[in-house]
């Protein structure tokens, strides 16, 4: 009785292994993208949480403190990304922005992140 082996080739093995390769490659690029949208999200629902009158140009100061100790780089989000909106007694805070990661010779991966939060308190303009 003849036995029949199973199981991957060398070939098919590093077939498996370039695309698993691959697709680690492009995680490495991308998830510190996300884990620092992640602290930008963090940085945001903690200067919504907080009471208080503030001003405009104080509510996007202290925005862009929280975002240091949340280790977001300075030329992510620059104030020009930050947007207060006022509709009747609600105030709005809106951070809207893009990255640029560049993957491999001229391939780019551009990620567009915006995240909405309410503020409370009054925000004078």
């Amino acid at each position: 009785m003849k036995s029949k082996q199973t199981g991957i080739t060398l070939i098919g093995f590093l077939v498996v292994l370039v695309v698993v390769g691959f697709f680690g490659y492009m995680a490495m690029k991308l998830v510190p993208a996300y884990t620092e949208f992640m602290g930008v999200t963090k940085a945001m629902n903690q200067l919504a949480s907080e009471d208080g009158p503030k001003s405009v140009t104080q509510v996007r100061n202290d925005l862009m403190k929280k975002l240091d100790f949340q280790y977001v780089s300075d030329d992510t989000i620059t104030p020009q990304d930050i947007n207060i909106k006022r509709t009747g007694n609600a105030t709005s805070l809106n951070v809207s922005y893009d990255k640029r990661i560049p993957f491999m010779y001229n391939i780019d991966f551009l990620l567009h992140f915006e995240k909405s939060v309410a503020l409370q308190g009054n925000v004078e303009g």
